[in-house]
């Protein structure tokens, strides 16, 4: 029962961020990871094009 009250007064203390903030901060990680596949494929792409030409 004391672990469960620590968690809930620590739990009181934590800042939490905003809605907006939340929707921000999500927005941001969804478009790095789009722009991050979005790199790997062109690299995947060109590095495939660059085998093919010269190894097959």
């Amino acid at each position: 029962m004391k672990f469960l009250k620590s968690v809930i007064d620590e739990m009181k203390l934590v800042t939490w961020p905003t809605a907006k903030e939340t929707r921000r901060d999500t927005s941001t990680v969804i478009l790095t990871s789009i722009l991050f596949a979005i790199y790997f494929a062109v690299v995947d792409w060109a590095l495939i094009a660059i085998l093919n030409k010269f190894v097959f």
